[in-house]
């Protein structure tokens, strides 16, 4: 079994970035990431946070527009258009979940699509599905990057994707199709979980349940990568997979934290440098 090491592999690339961010210096151009955040989540609070030390870290400019928990759509949305006009300004992200009184795909929508680098815009979505990206979602994305790295190719391979949701499931099961995997997509209605789960030579989680994939749904010698994110009943941050149990039977497998969550943040800072790019 050998352990997917995303914070290694995200250290190495980020020594790309660094270099991309210094060529685009030398021609006067500064990538620059606007993260908004509504409200006080913790959660959001320490991803942003993290956001911002990885832009420090690479040489990227980071604003960060902290507005209340009470702020309206109106002013949110007044927000975006400042931020899409200003020229400064290559990426924006609002962090998500917001608060109940605003909509989130009215806001998602209102973003610029040449300054979308989350990829959640219905414009960057369709062209993600024809295979004319302007962006990549990050956390599928950054799935992809670990395969490549450690020469995990999807082509024939049976992949089966836990999770439908417009951030990583739908994406993440696109991107293995584009790979030539042939993809299953699992959700709360499939019937013999399990069953579906076995068949995998790739399988990814991305549901948000604790324990949820155990030894018995995984073949021996898969590849299993964990995307979700959740804290235990002892309040220790863990994925979707038993670990213990299930990693003894994969060829490799994925740790939370330290798996996937260090490529999301790095794929947020490659789409800035693409976005940036795209005004030389």
């Amino acid at each position: 079994m050998t352990l997917i090491d995303g914070k290694m592999v995200a250290s190495e690339l980020r020594k790309e970035i660094r270099a991309e961010v210094a060529a685009l210096n030398r021609e006067n151009i500064r990538p620059c990431l606007a993260v908004v955040l509504v409200g006080d989540n913790p959660a959001s609070r320490v991803y942003v946070s993290n956001k911002e030390k990885d832009c420090a870290e690479c040489g990227l400019v980071s604003k960060e527009h902290k507005l209340s928990a009470e702020t309206g759509e109106q002013e949110l949305l007044a927000l975006i258009a400042a931020l899409n006009a200003d020229e400064s300004v290559h990426g924006i992200i609002v962090q998500l979940p917001l608060p109940k009184q605003i909509d989130e795909q009215r806001v998602i929508a209102a973003i610029s699509p040449d300054k979308d680098v989350d990829c959640f815009h219905p414009y960057n979505v369709g062209c993600m599905m024809q295979g004319n990206d302007r962006f990549l979602p990050c956390t599928p994305a950054g799935v992809m990057a670990l395969l490549d790295y450690y020469h995990i190719d999807p082509a024939g391979k049976h992949c089966v994707v836990l999770g439908r949701s417009n951030i990583v499931g739908k994406p993440q099961a696109m991107l293995l199709l584009r790979r030539n995997g042939t993809v299953t997509i699992c959700h709360s209605k499939t019937p013999d979980l399990a069953a579906e789960c076995r068949k995998a030579d790739i399988l990814v989680s991305a549901v948000g349940k604790v324990n949820l994939v155990t030894a018995d749904m995984v073949k021996q010698g898969a590849v299993v990568i964990d995307v979700a994110m959740n804290r235990n009943e002892a309040g220790k941050l863990c994925g979707d997979v038993a670990f213990d149990a299930v990693a003894p039977q994969c060829s490799y497998i994925t740790p939370v934290p330290g798996g996937v969550g260090p490529m999301t943040r790095l794929m947020l800072l490659r789409n800035t440098l693409t976005a940036a790019a795209r005004k030389k």
